[in-house]
Order: C-alpha cells, then sequence, then structure tokens
C-alpha cells in the first residue's frame, strides 16, 4: 500500500476492533487513532465528512445518551461539527481514511473498498 491509512479507532468497541484486526490481516499499514482520546479537528472532521459524502448527522450515534444532552441544531452542519468535536463519543466508528477516501467499517469489509 503506498498511503498510510488511518482508523478512527474505539478499542472498547466491537466493530472498531474488528475493523483494525481486518486491515491488519490484510497487511495494510495503518495509524490507530483513539479518537476518544484525541478527538478530530473540526477541520480534520470536515475533510472526513467530505470523503463519507456525509453530513455531520449522518456520522452522530442517536443511540447514545449523550445525543440527548447535546441541544443544538443539528441542521447547522458548523455546530454539528463543533458538537461532534466537542463529544466525540457521538462520532460513528469506526472511520477508515485513506488518503482522500473515507468509509465506516459497519460492516468491517466495508472499509476494504478504499484500500
Amino acid at each position: 500500500m503506498s498511503t498510510r491509512a488511518k482508523i478512527y479507532h474505539n478499542p472498547q468497541c466491537s466493530k472498531s476492533r474488528e475493523t483494525l484486526a481486518l486491515l491488519r490481516e490484510k497487511g495494510c499499514d495503518v495509524e490507530v487513532i483513539e479518537y476518544l482520546k484525541a478527538p478530530p479537528t473540526a477541520a480534520e472532521l470536515s475533510a472526513i465528512l467530505k470523503a463519507l459524502a456525509m453530513k455531520a448527522h449522518d456520522l452522530v450515534r442517536t443511540k447514545e445518551d449523550e445525543y440527548k444532552k447535546v441541544k443544538i441544531d443539528w441542521s447547522d452542519e458548523k455546530a454539528a461539527i463543533a458538537a461532534l468535536v466537542k463529544h466525540p463519543r457521538l462520532i460513528e466508528r469506526p472511520i477508515v481514511v485513506n488518503g482522500k477516501k473515507a468509509a465506516i467499517g459497519r460492516p468491517p469489509e466495508k472499509v476494504l473498498e478504499i484500500l
């Protein structure tokens, strides 16, 4: 592989662990970013959303208790990105970025499309 992929990873999440294992099994050079400890910046998250062709609210884990506590207008893209940076637990996981491409590992095999 010519570029180093990044995985925004939560080691407590089974899908995230499965996706990381799949990447390693395929011999992928991967940078692991534990996004709960080191959340993406607003600029990084904007770039990820562009690569995913998604709006910020599409990336939100709406079943998290924290989602109900965040009182913003989720249709306001700038506010939604800021909320996700401040509350990274709400970001869907895992996200794999390879160059200008990105995929959510649900199911884990989905990330193989961008390698």
